[in-house]
């Protein structure tokens, strides 16, 4: 009895073998895609059994009639393998490789030894390989971990009468092979792969097999754009003859010797095979076709975010001197350009290149050193070696301040990111962590103190919860304000009820005042973790007391809250039915503030939202605007943008009374951004009276830049080991080229105040699934393109009272385009290509806020003068 495929002695068994390999896009048919196949006789006979059990035996399995052909009927002119003999095709060495015999050991159906041939070409062993992994079977239904081309497996197989069905977990394979993902799961790609393979058998041994692997990969945020490859395998029992007899010997080792003294025992799961590129361009003379999409000047245009994406696929295999070759040749317009590039490509050569470049004690170089810091913090995979760079670069010498800080905060954010992927004990993170939180406690100047806990915003590590309270609480100002938009990011699973009560002490001042901002900020995290029945009527109760701007802004909290169908949305319906907290005197409050939220998207795959809340003093002037555009899907969000434009003490300018615990207010305003979950370091428009009046007098209206550049967003590369012996990869990189910038106008003139941020935005995404076969490579490429601008103003006329505020969210027309291009290529460059193309223009767009704007949008374009005043 035999658990195991049984083959008859003397007998030859001759069997058709094909493999084939389809590319494609996710839901086409298979009739139309981009592949090849590869078709054989494959001849097996027994060499010999062990004397001892029956079910350990050798056999030999030959390939024979090698043919290669489209894997589709084309046409003549559009078959690249049309008059081409397989020799040629696949070259003779390798057709003589292929055609040499290999022997399996078998025992209870599974591949115990693969001998081989040692030095033939790792591609020609694959396909061996691929087809040895055929005959391991196994006669009862149950499940155990396997080894065969695709690594060590799960697998599990089903038996019924003469039919075996088994199912390998592609998930569970362990095999060496290159990939990572993206940082944020909406940002990443999704995956899937299957494999099944369908045996039938006669008189215990395989009649047919059918086996078909199916890898699907498709962008989480737009599921139309992704790729699916196809492999499948097919071995048919065509007549059984006469054969050879069985070689007596008690071993397997004398069996092989007798043979041929040239086997060798091999591994089964298959080896990497990588094919040399034969007329790439260098890494310069590639720098310079692109060079020119790269000028500061076309920074928001879809071709810099194409030609990016380019450069870092081509950075990923140069060395460190090609790398610093391209640096050091380039002049001051493009160089920043560069350093995102290289800095986004994230090798160990990249990061090696890149930090002998720059000089963290010349402070003329910062600009490339912040440059170098942003695209640290974008990092889609960083390592823990980047990590323990930046935290040697800060314990050295840091010629300018601002770098200082902007290492210190791109430091929490790497820590956020390793931790995340379970990297919170490596020592790098360890190390980050305690010198964050240690210089914090040892910090005196405010300064330093703001810088720490900027890095804490961005690392969100659950220990730094009780030193940020602490900051929320008993720190002044910008300090205990920054505390507090710190705890207003963390998960709402981390907000225990310690933070809670500091948040209500807070809000409703219990131990001492503290300023409107921090207040609202208390107030929004009570309203977005799951708050109590009393929490809520607290909140609704103290309107009405608050300053009167806050009254009027926590109103409109409420009301979003409501219209938008926010978690605590239930309790705060079920809190407005006692009538002391929901009345006409309460509800009645004039004022300028307000909360707004709408939707942007709303997509079967990813929504996104907007949110603007606008703070004013009571004398008018804004306090905080506060903008944030999220995205997210049924299981992840993603903070994609936040500009926050924040002003204080600018009473004096207009002779006004500040607010209650304001009096005594440094003049000040500061813009501060979060793009794609990374908090920016802030930037000031001015600090104090006398820098105010300087801007005032020597005004040229310029808008100040908040962040610009290039970032890496999707970055997927995924390589597969094919059962039939080729392998096959996906690569999906996201780039986006961004300007943002932002200002704050004022004109004692007109009593009107402005504040503008602009938002110039351009993505591009290419996608790559591509087999390699070394004789031929098949694929299909896809990308999408797209470039907008999204204008967020607000003006406020104070020459009366209540002022008027007008607030605008413009999204201009954007245009919009996909392409997609299948290939199949021979390495003599004959290849066949199918492209497809579509382009479309997106509608601009007014975002509709609520309808008091509308109104008040009116009354101020109505009553404004077309002079412009003194403005900065």
């Amino acid at each position: 009895h035999t658990t195991g495929p049984s083959l008859n002695n003397d007998k030859l068994y001759k069997f058709t073998y094909s493999a084939e390999v389809y590319v494609d896009q996710v839901k086409a048919s298979l009739q139309k895609s981009a592949g090849y196949r590869i078709s054989s006789g494959v001849d097996v006979n027994l060499l010999w059994r062990n004397p001892d059990n029956d079910d350990d035996q050798l056999i030999k399995i030959t390939i024979n009639d090698v043919q290669v052909e489209n894997v589709n009927e084309r046409p003549a002119a559009k078959n690249i393998f049309k008059g081409k003999s397989p020799e040629r095709i696949i070259g003779k060495e390798y057709l003589e490789a292929l055609q040499r015999p290999i022997v399996l050991e078998l025992v209870r159906g599974k591949v115990k030894t693969f001998y081989s041939y040692q030095n033939e070409p790792g591609f020609t062993q694959n396909i061996k390989r691929g087809l040895a992994s055929l005959f391991q079977l196994q006669l009862h239904s149950g499940s155990s971990r396997e080894v065969d081309i695709s690594g060590k497996c799960n697998t599990t197989y089903h038996v019924r009468q003469d039919q075996v069905t088994k199912i390998k977990d592609l998930d569970s394979c362990e095999i060496e092979r290159k990939g990572y993902t993206s940082h944020s799961r909406i940002l990443d790609v999704g995956t899937k792969g299957t494999s099944a393979t369908v045996y039938v058998l006669e008189d215990s041994f395989i009649k047919s097999i059918k086996a078909e692997e199916n890898f699907v990969f498709v962008l989480n945020y737009r599921r139309k754009t992704g790729a699916k490859i196809v492999s499948k395998q097919r071995l048919e029992l065509k007549s059984v003859q006469a054969g050879m007899g069985l070689i007596a010997a008690k071993q397997v080792a004398s069996v092989i010797k007798t043979l041929d003294p040239n086997y060798v025992a091999m591994p089964l799961e298959a080896e990497l095979v990588k094919s040399e590129c034969k007329k790439c361009p260098s890494l310069s003379e590639h720098w310079k076709s692109i060079r020119e999409h790269m000028h500061p000047d076309k920074l928001s245009k879809a071709e810099a975010a194409k030609s990016f994406l380019s450069f870092i696929q081509n950075i990923r295999k140069a060395t460190k001197e090609e790398i610093l070759k391209v640096i050091r040749s380039e002049n001051k317009d493009f160089l920043p350009q560069v350093v995102d590039a290289v800095t986004s490509a994230q090798t160990p050569e990249s990061l090696e290149a890149i930090l002998e470049f720059l000089d963290f004690k010349d402070a003329s170089t910062s600009i490339l050193q912040e440059r170098f810091l942003y695209a640290c913090g974008f990092a889609s995979h960083p390592s823990e070696t980047l990590l323990k760079s930046l935290t040697e670069k800060f314990k050295g010498d840091v010629a300018n301040e601002e770098i200082r800080e902007t290492l210190v905060i791109v430091m929490g954010a790497l820590i956020r990111k390793l931790c995340d992927r379970g990297g919170c004990k490596l020592p790098a993170v360890v190390e980050a962590k305690r010198l964050i939180l240690n210089r914090l406690e040892k910090a005196t100047k405010d300064d330093n103190v703001q810088m720490y806990l900027l890095a804490l915003k961005n690392a969100l590590l659950p220990e730094a919860i009780p030193v940020l309270l602490k900051y929320a609480e008993s720190g002044e100002g910008p300090i205990s304000s920054l505390a507090a938009t710190a705890l207003q990011r963390y998960d709402p699973s981390f907000l225990t009820k310690e933070v809670k009560e500091t948040m209500n002490r807070i809000y409703h001042q219990t131990r001492k005042v503290h300023e409107k901002t921090v207040r609202t900020t208390a107030a929004a995290i009570i309203l977005n973790s799951n708050p109590s029945y009393m929490e809520v009527k607290n909140i609704l109760l103290s309107i009405g007391e608050l300053p009167m701007e806050m009254n009027k802004y926590m109103l409109s909290m409420i009301q979003d809250i409501l219209h938008f169908e926010m978690p605590s949305s239930k309790t705060v319906r079920q809190v407005l039915k006692d009538m002391r907290a929901h009345n006409y005197d309460r509800f009645s409050k004039m004022g300028s503030s307000s909360a707004y939220t709408g939707y942007i998207t709303r997509g079967p795959d990813v929504s996104s939202t907007y949110s603007l809340d606008i703070l004013y003093s009571g004398s008018g002037i804004l306090r905080r605007s506060n903008m944030n555009i999220h995205v997210f899907d049924r299981n992840a969000e993603l903070h994609a943008l936040q500009v926050v434009i924040e002003a204080q003490g600018l009473e004096s300018i207009i002779a006004a009374t500040p607010d209650e615990g304001e009096e005594n207010l440094d003049s000040f305003a500061g813009m501060s951004a979060i793009l794609f979950d990374f908090q920016l370091r802030p930037v000031t428009f001015f600090q104090g009276y006398g820098d105010l009046m300087s801007k005032m007098l020597s005004a040229t209206g310029d808008a100040m830049n908040v962040v610009k550049g290039l970032v890496l967003l999707t970055d997927f590369l995924q390589e597969i080991q094919l059962q039939s012996g080729p392998t096959a990869s996906a690569e999906f990189l996201g780039g986006l080229a961004i300007d943002i910038s932002g200002g704050m106008e004022f004109s004692l003139w007109y009593r009107e105040s402005k504040t503008n941020v602009k938002n110039r935005i351009a993505v591009f995404v290419a996608g790559n699934a591509e087999v390699d076969s070394f004789f031929i490579k098949t694929g299909m490429e896809t990308t999408l393109e797209a470039e907008t601008a999204l204008d967020f103003i607000s003006t406020v006329q104070f020459s009366q009272y209540p002022f008027l505020v007008c607030m605008q969210m413009d999204r201009v027309e954007s245009p919009f385009r996909t392409h997609m291009t299948k290939y199949e290529r021979l390495p003599s460059g004959r290849r066949y290509t199918a492209r497809r193309g579509k382009a479309a223009m997106l509608a601009g767009n007014e975002y509709p806020l609520h309808q008091e704007n509308s109104n008040m949008c009116k009354k101020v374009f109505g009553s404004k003068s077309d002079s412009a005043g003194s403005w900065f």
